[in-house]
């Protein structure tokens, strides 16, 4: 009897058929020699009945009116296996999948597999199955074997990328995702998912790099910063705080490359400019660092950065002065030309307004480094020539020397702000060693309420103590913040 996909039991009832029909006609053959044509009808007839009674019937396939995974994608089948039994039973098996009987598709899936084990898109959906039942391992093995028949097959690179979120693989998620959009770029929800990812990875890279960062393991943080910029080349946000470390690890050269690669990536990036600022100032490039600052308030208003701005041309201009001038902060004692450089150099826009004819007739500063300002602050009458028409470069300045200029400036910020000097104006200070009706009192009691001059010990005032530098300086720096914007030039002062 020929072999058929009958049950063991319709077998069994075959074969019986079979024998009895043969012991029937077994004697009438050796009469007759040959089968009758009648009987061996008979027999197939009654074969026949049986196998078709018998046949195992097909799965009822129900109509799918709403998908229960409508996240799944049916894979589609190779046109070489197209119209065969295993594709047949895999229509079947996607059909019951949809409708939500997991267990009877995964037996369609299986016996697709039986009859073409090369049937990759069964597998897959074998895959699919596992996913539904939330069980991702299981899923990535069958995805696994479906990529190994074939490595473009887009739904078995998405349900593996799915299999490996679940399982907590990001990375390899996003290569799997990546992978099928490199064969469909038009799957906006695979490059969604993609675009998540690489945010998600990406968060993580900072955090781990910040965390060694800040732990003083610049190496690791150079090295984590390196390895996100290999996954998201395009983020300046990583080659900015790269540059940072490597800054702080001295490798400036790498930073300022680093720095200007985040621009190239986000021309809106003030903070790279800063930095490129900053690293251009620390070379002694002052030119290069001002570009920059300025550039990165173009960008975006700071006053931290407007100050670094300031701070940098201060510096230069302080560069360019004569070395007779940068050497005045450190004196022991400092002369009279020494003090008018001072407050010509930073008091500048208050010395504007005034112009007194005597000054033209000062004879001994013509040569003299500091001449210019000495003629400045003599015009505006906070100093004085002596009545032979010299300046006396030369000559020390002493504490009431100091108030005496030092008043004459309060004045000229009183009169652009009356409010503000009532209350050194009116002050009646009292010294234990200068008397009210002295003639330097009032300069001195000035200079010490406006907190531009100290007292010395028992409430003493010190006259005649010649001045440091250092004191002068910060003299002048306290007259410079009660000017405020007149100190600028951004207010000009009272005529």
């Amino acid at each position: 009897m020929a072999a058929c996909r009958l049950s063991p039991t319709c077998r069994a009832g075959c074969l019986l058929v079979s024998q009895a029909v043969t012991k029937v006609d077994t004697a009438r053959e050796a009469r007759q020699g040959k089968i009758s044509l009648m009987r061996a009808l008979r027999v197939l007839v009654i074969v026949a009945g049986l196998t078709a009674a018998c046949a195992p019937k097909p799965v009822p396939v129900p109509v799918v009116s709403a998908a229960r995974y409508p996240e799944f994608t049916a894979p589609e089948v190779p046109a070489s296996l197209a119209g065969t039994r295993a594709a047949e039973s895999y229509g079947r098996g996607w059909q019951l999948f949809q409708a939500g009987d997991l267990n009877i598709a995964e037996h369609e899936f299986s016996a697709a597999l039986q009859a073409a084990p090369a049937f990759y898109p069964a597998e897959t959906s074998l895959g699919d199955v596992e996913l539904a039942r939330k069980d991702p391992k299981s899923a990535l093995a069958h995805f696994d074997r479906a990529l190994e028949q074939q490595k473009a097959d887009v739904p078995a690179l998405i349900g593996r990328g799915q299999a490996l979120v679940a399982l907590g693989r990001e990375p390899d998620a996003l290569t799997a995702f990546e992978a099928a959009l490199a064969v469909d770029p038009s799957l906006g929800d695979v490059r969604r998912r993609v675009e998540v990812l690489r945010f998600r990875g990406l968060e993580q890279a900072l955090a781990r790099a910040r965390q060694a960062a800040r732990a003083g393991k610049l190496a690791e943080a150079i090295a984590v910063y390196t390895s996100a910029i290999a996954s998201s080349p395009d983020s300046a946000v990583l080659y900015r705080e790269l540059a940072a470390v490597e800054r702080q690890n001295g490798d400036v050269d790498r930073a300022l490359d680093h720095c200007r690669k985040a621009i190239a990536l986000d021309a809106s990036d003030a903070r790279s400019v800063v930095h490129i600022g900053e690293i251009l100032e620390g070379r002694g490039d002052f030119a290069g660092a001002e570009r920059a600052y300025a550039d990165a308030l173009a960008i975006e208003s700071s006053a931290a950065v407007e100050a670094k701005l300031d701070a940098l041309r201060a510096r230069v201009e302080l560069a360019r002065l004569p070395e007779e001038y940068r050497a005045i902060e450190h004196a022991p004692q400092i002369t009279r030309a020494d003090l008018a450089a001072l407050i010509g150099v930073r008091l500048a826009p208050l010395l504007e307004g005034t112009r007194r004819r005597d000054a033209e007739l000062i004879t001994d500063v013509r040569t003299h480094w500091a001449a210019a300002w000495i003629m400045a602050v003599v015009r505006a009458g906070v100093m004085e020539a002596f009545a032979n028409h010299a300046f006396q470069p030369r000559t020390l300045v002493r504490r009431v020397d100091l108030a005496q200029a030092a008043s004459r400036l309060l004045a000229r910020i009183a009169a652009a702000d009356p409010g503000r000097a009532r209350s050194w104006e009116s002050a009646r200070m009292k010294f234990s060693d200068l008397s009210a009706g002295h003639l330097a009192y009032p300069a001195a009691s000035i200079a010490v309420a406006a907190g531009v001059m100290t007292l010395g010990p028992e409430a003493s005032f010190q006259p005649t103590r010649p001045i440091s530098g250092e004191e002068a300086a910060a003299a002048i720096a306290r007259i410079e913040s009660l000017a405020g914007p007149l100190a600028s030039g951004k207010t000009k002062p009272a005529r």
